[in-house]
């Protein structure tokens, strides 16, 4: 901090105690520089910020003085106690919710979501950072609140040759990451008490913002093949269902054809809309990504969600709606209102790598190199478990489910703390169900790869057998 703005502070917690009252004068600029030798232009630099913050006042040839109206701080214990703030329904709703806990990252961790650094494409995209820049426009002003049309022209190319998905460019929107993706759905689509289907178990930050926008939350059971559509018309009317139809999360279900069609038949009997979250679709191992949800339906019922965290990073924030026609005009004033646009350099450094097919190379080798972690992960859970670890949803995404056989649901905590004490990360299942008493009585434990290296998965997992074994967290 500058003397200057020492001395300042200083002053104010003067004044504040009540060493210098409203209307008591200060020292000269001259005497005070003299007592803390320093000079007195940097007396006078002080002296003119509080004067304009509004702590002293000045006139033509008097002394400085402290404002009048100015209070002195409470003495400890007088003060009167503050009453709690008043939060919307909303906010009570939220805070309601539990929130993930903070902690910092152990040595090893095996958090889903997170990416290795050293797979972003530095040099990729800086060329297309800098191939933006050399185009400053004349002007910078806000833009359209859907994204750059360069950036939704590319999306759209792009989501019909990888995604199967046919939209116009008047249908994306671009928006801050999938997250705000959903909130927007939320807010548009859904009122307190209306009724919304989601997988159970499901995505945690999702459910969780439903409950705060007050939705009544209709917990639908999932298998290996993802969402159990057999059991939607038993639900009664809907306004709205959350789906991961091609990569369940977290249990990794891919939804087969059958049920797709039973799905949208469901939405488009009962008047619902879907939210399809294709959150990590792009990766599948034993075979070609299939098709969004989005490419089967006829009847405008599908809002389609993407993202690029999974892929480039979690930290550009940049994922994208594609609405059906009759919503566009609402999506994009929502957003307008949300927060104007998604920021545009970074929007114009993907369509420009998009445009230039450096993405889709950069996801070929992302791909390659999961595919390593993932065999690297199976590999380790085999070795340091054997039969006593049953992995679930390994064919597809960036992450994977372990059950442990013979290791009640209620030792998952445990798991979990004596994991962290030994410097690895990893994250029960059960706070992901809805229902608990759904849940299979048995520890399970989500694993996401995309974060490490083969070298410290395989340690990790050692590492993780050695502290559970000592915690006597294994079945006998």
């Amino acid at each position: 901090m500058p003397v200057s703005a020492r001395i300042g502070a200083d002053l104010k917690a003067q004044i504040a105690r009540g060493v210098y009252p409203p209307g008591s004068a200060l020292p000269s600029t001259r005497a005070l520089a003299a007592e803390l030798g320093v000079s007195r232009t940097t007396v006078t630099a002080a002296y003119d910020q509080l004067v304009a913050e509004g702590y002293l006042e000045t006139r033509p040839g008097a002394r400085t003085r402290v404002a009048a109206g100015i209070l002195a701080a409470a003495s400890p214990g007088s003060a009167a106690p503050v009453p709690p703030h008043r939060l919307s329904a909303f906010g009570r709703r939220l805070l309601a919710e539990p929130a993930p806990p903070a902690a910092p990252a152990p040595a090893i961790d095996f958090r889903y979501g997170d990416l290795s650094g050293d797979d972003f494409p530095v040099l990729a995209w800086r060329r297309a950072l800098n191939a933006v820049l050399l185009r400053r426009p004349a002007r910078l002003g806000y833009g359209d609140p859907r994204g750059l049309p360069a950036l939704r022209a590319a999306l759209q190319a792009y989501l019909w040759r990888a995604r199967g998905v046919s939209c116009s460019p008047d249908q994306i929107v671009v928006v801050n990451g999938s997250q705000q993706g959903i909130d927007l759905c939320i807010r548009l689509l859904v009122d307190p008490g209306d009724r919304v289907a989601m997988e159970d178990p499901g995505y945690g930050t999702a459910r969780r913002a439903f409950a705060a926008a007050g939705a009544a939350l209709l917990p639908v059971p999932v298998d290996a093949e993802g969402l159990q559509t057999g059991r939607l018309p038993g639900l009664g009317p809907a306004r709205l269902a959350y789906v991961t139809p091609s990569h369940q999360f977290p249990l990794g279900g891919v939804l087969p054809a059958a049920r797709r069609q039973a799905l949208l038949a469901w939405a488009e009997g009962c008047g619902a809309l879907i939210v399809e979250d294709d959150y990590d679709g792009e990766y599948r191992f034993d075979a070609r990504p299939v098709e969004a949800l989005v490419s089967l339906d006829r009847a405008g019922r599908v809002i389609y969600a993407g993202t690029v965290s999974k892929t480039l990073s979690p930290q550009l924030r940049l994922g994208y709606l594609v609405v059906p026609p009759g919503l566009s005009e609402a999506f994009t004033e929502a957003k307008r209102l949300a927060d104007r646009q998604s920021p545009g350099l970074e929007q114009a450094a993907l369509a420009q790598f998009l445009a230039e097919g450096g993405y889709e190379r950069h996801l070929r080798q992302v791909r390659r190199r999961n595919a390593g972690r993932r065999a690297a992960l199976l590999a380790a859970l085999a070795e340091s478990f054997g039969g006593a670890v049953r992995v679930e949803g390994a064919a597809a995404g960036l992450h994977l489910v372990a059950w442990f056989e013979g290791v009640p649901a209620a030792a998952e905590a445990g798991m979990a703390a004596a994991a962290r004490a030994a410097g690895i990360g990893v994250y029960p299942v059960g706070p992901l169900y809805h229902d608990p008493a759904a849940r299979p009585d048995r520890a399970g434990l989500l694993l996401g790869f995309a974060g490490s290296e083969p070298d410290a998965i395989r340690a990790g997992i050692r590492r993780l057998a050695a502290a559970l074994a000592a915690a006597h967290l294994t079945a006998s």
